[in-house]
């Protein structure tokens, strides 16, 4: 644990590996700051340090105009087991994403399963402040980004940051920060007209593997809803009733993405903020993480080969559960395709320019669907089943894609037709973004590793609570083309057609195998009989579950 000496030693520094994971007040200016401030460093003595800004504006600091504390990546604690941390922290992450700026904290504790006293008590003891602090800290630095960075009106500015009136958004602006807000915009930002787009800056620490990101989410990029090029990530984008597109590329002279909003979306932009934090895992510790993996074998040399490795999230974590279940005994390619045709049968069309015209059906349309409508789309009806029943359990609240913890996830996950540990542990690391997730029957893990899943388990231990980023790795050290593949008998793309119910299913030819291949003769006869039967076995039961 960080001590006020260790954490003034790091300001000294200006040390980025500790960019959002402190913060410091100092008495003399009233200000509090990123410990990689530009500013002059202040004596030891006038230094008091926070683990959030909520903390250090509930003392009575403002935050600093020229670090900027509302760009700092967050620090939230991965891998935490303990149970108000836990609590906490989902807490936190829908704060975040704007829960209370349209419900009570009574409406979110109730969502967690909680009475409203307890989390208010076990936020305040583990952040320092109570929940509805922590919500105005974070409406008032969405809203300082958006005056210093853009030329949006101060009453969109309001809106858009998540107050519900502009007498409130400049009321708690000058009691945070000492002036009115039009004064810190004549200060700042030269008006300019008003762009197509809105760009926002999103910071990380640093390194950052951002091509091979790129490449993981190229190779599963949904036909009509994404689209990867060279440099950038453009998608089509629905939070609640608002749609729109996006796109995000790397800054050219900062430690930072670059986001590009439609004007759409803006009375979302607090919660798509957000997300797009996560699906590019913004607020990663990647010292940490190569700290724990590094140690390893195995992967220490691959940590070393592709410093700050991140682990891809998802935006629509529906979307991420679809194309997971979608994936199932298919290749990535085949998957993808899947994806784009499901997208095309039952996404609302959305022209997001350039190649992007549609919006991913959201769980409550895809429960509207009868399994045979989604099985037309190229899929075994046993799969399409699942995917139904999956997204009904989605909507009746039955599963949760929020915030959680791995093993309950886990649990009610598989619980449901159709569901294996690997998806569910896939789902965990794309939809719930969570680093401790590890399919360890994926393909992909057992060839890195040259080992069974009973033995990849055992050896992942040493790397949690991290396995996650272990399992981007090992991946990534194959090369994208057997990522997600989670079975040894793959259907390949171009076979990904309907698998008509028939009797009989175990005569499934496993891709990669020859139906007209010569039978060995004598013992080895036998033996490969025997194989055989293991495989049919082997797809005759994953067709009926």
């Amino acid at each position: 644990m960080l001590t006020d000496d260790a954490r003034y030693a790091a300001l000294l520094t200006r040390d980025p590996r500790f960019d959002g994971v402190f913060f410091v007040g100092v008495s003399t200016t009233g200000i509090y700051c990123r410990p990689i401030c530009p500013a002059r460093t202040p004596g030891r003595a006038r230094c008091t340090f926070y683990r959030t800004p909520a903390q250090a504006e509930a003392a009575g600091f403002r935050a600093c105009f020229r670090c900027r504390p509302e760009l700092a990546p967050g620090s939230s604690e991965l891998g935490s087991v303990d149970a108000v941390d836990a609590l906490v922290q989902a807490a936190a992450r829908k704060i975040t994403e704007g829960a209370l700026n349209e419900a009570s904290v009574d409406d979110l504790a109730a969502e967690l399963g909680v009475s409203a006293r307890h989390l208010r008590r076990a936020t305040e003891a583990r952040l320092g402040v109570s929940p509805v602090e922590l919500a105005q800290t974070r409406r008032l630095a969405l809203a300082k980004q958006l005056l210093q960075d853009t030329a949006l009106p101060l009453t969109e500015i309001a809106f858009a940051a998540g107050f519900g009136s502009v007498r409130r958004f400049n009321a708690a602006f000058i009691e945070t920060m000492g002036k009115a807000p039009s004064l810190l915009r004549r200060v700042h930002v030269e008006v300019a007209p008003p762009a197509e787009a809105l760009e926002l800056r999103l910071d990380y620490r640093p390194p950052y593997a951002w091509d091979e990101l790129l490449a993981f989410l190229r190779a599963r990029a949904v036909p009509g809803v994404e689209r990867v090029d060279r440099d950038s990530y453009r998608r089509n984008v629905r939070l609640g009733e608002h749609r729109g597109a996006i796109a995000v590329r790397q800054a050219s002279r900062r430690d930072a993405l670059v986001l590009s909003v439609a004007p759409s979306l803006l009375p979302a932009l607090m919660p798509l903020v957000a997300h797009v934090r996560r699906m590019f895992d913004l607020d990663a510790r990647p010292d940490v993480i190569a700290r724990v993996l590094g140690a390893d074998r195995t992967l220490g040399p691959l940590v070393r080969a592709r410093p700050g490795l991140r682990l891809p999230g998802a935006i629509d974590p529906c979307e991420a559960s679809v194309r997971a279940l979608l994936g199932q005994q298919v290749s990535v390619a085949a998957a993808t395709t899947l994806a784009g045709r499901f997208a095309t049968a039952f996404g609302q069309t959305y022209a997001g320019g350039d190649g992007l015209e549609r919006v991913f059906p959201t769980a409550a349309e895809v429960a509207r669907l009868s399994p045979e409508a989604i099985a037309a789309i190229g899929l075994p009806g046993a799969r399409a089943a699942a995917m139904h029943g999956f997204a009904r359990a989605i909507v009746s609240g039955a599963l949760s894609l929020g915030a959680g913890e791995l093993d309950p996830f886990v649990e009610q996950a598989v619980a449901l037709p159709g569901i294996g540990p690997w998806t569910a542990h896939y789902l965990a690391m794309r939809a719930l973004h969570l680093p401790d997730a590890f399919p360890a029957s994926d393909l992909g893990i057992k060839k890195a590793l040259s080992a069974t899943p009973r033995a990849a388990e055992e050896r992942a231990a040493a790397w949690r609570p991290f396995r996650s980023y272990a399992v981007m790795h090992l991946w990534t050290s194959l090369g994208d083309t057997h990522a997600d593949d989670h079975d040894e008998h793959l259907v390949p793309a171009r076979t990904a057609a309907p698998v008509r119910a028939r009797r009989g299913a175990d005569r499934r030819v496993p891709a990669g195998s020859r139906a007209g291949a010569a039978r060995p003769a004598g013992g080895r006869a036998r033996a490969h009989d025997a194989r055989a039967r293991a495989r049919r076995g082997a797809a005759a039961r994953v067709l009926r579950r």
